[in-house]
């Protein structure tokens, strides 16, 4: 009986899935490459945990612990056999992806589901490294994952109506809910934020406004919450860099040319909130 799903990739957005999962009271398993991960994932899941019975209440949400308890962390993807849903959340390789893939067709066979969470990939392409395509779907959770009430789901050119509904099915019981749109590079919130946010990067580089004056302008004159810069920050710049490149490489347009100044960033390390320095200071 396959009832729990699996997560690969225990980063930010991996672990927050899981977090968010495992808040529903349903169990998790947690797939990484090395040890040091799972641990950073370990204590992220728990501290969201706390965070989450601080601001709700003791009773309007489960102990840290019961939450923690929900999540099993394996270093071994052959322990996915026995799950019944994948959520495939690893870095954005395609190399590392298809490799990954190959390994998910021949140990979870159908009707496991195989969810692509993706910046830019297009999810038909993903699904021509698996046996069967049909089970291939893309979701695309926004960070922070328990924060957003929607995700985006891409349906691949083989992508079944069964596979849909599954996954609309899945999201429904971890309390999001789902806007289903037809596959592209990037879909619908990628390519146009990462075409958004490339264009306020050339704003800075060419010196017509300053981060601070760009983002003033986004949440001041149109009431967004966090403005471009903010948000590539938020999200990290070396993913950024490697969406906006999907993006130019997929469509051959030279609208989606990266910034030079967002390249040299992430060459100097300097990629947002997780390095503690990208257009603003986090130290």
């Amino acid at each position: 009986m396959r009832t729990s799903t699996a997560v690969a990739g225990a980063g930010t957005m991996g672990s927050d899935i899981a977090y968010t999962i495992a808040r529903s009271g349903q169990t998790a398993v947690l797939l990484d490459t090395s040890p040091e991960a799972l641990d950073a994932a370990r204590r992220r899941i728990l501290d969201a945990a706390r965070v989450d019975r601080l601001m709700r209440g003791g009773a309007a949400s489960p102990a840290p612990e019961a939450v923690l308890a929900c999540v099993a962390f394996t270093l071994d993807v052959r322990d996915f056999a026995q799950t019944g849903f994948v959520v495939e959340n690893i870095t954005e390789n395609l190399h590392a992806k298809q490799a990954l893939y190959a390994q998910l067709s021949e140990i979870c066979p159908p009707p496991t589901v195989i969810a692509a969470n993706t910046s830019a990939i297009p999810i038909t392409r993903l699904g021509s490294f698996v046996v069967d395509a049909t089970r291939v779907v893309g979701v695309h959770f926004m960070n922070p994952v328990p924060l957003k009430p929607t995700v985006e789901l891409i349906r691949g050119v083989h992508t079944s109506d069964f596979t849909v509904a599954r996954t609309t099915e899945f999201l429904e019981s971890i309390g999001k809910k789902s806007v289903i749109v037809n596959d592209s590079p990037g879909f619908v919130s990628n390519r146009v934020l990462m075409l958004t946010i490339n264009e306020a990067v050339f704003l800075l580089f060419e010196g017509v406004a300053s981060a601070e004056s760009v983002d003033r302008i986004f949440c001041e004159c149109f009431g967004h919450p966090m403005g471009p810069l903010a948000t590539a920050d938020l999200i990290g710049l070396d993913t950024i860099l490697h969406s906006i490149e999907v993006l130019y490489d997929e469509f051959a347009d030279s609208k989606y040319r990266p910034c030079p100044l967002l390249k040299q960033m992430v060459r100097a390390g300097f990629h947002g909130r997780k390095t503690g320095r990208g257009f603003f200071d986090y130290s």
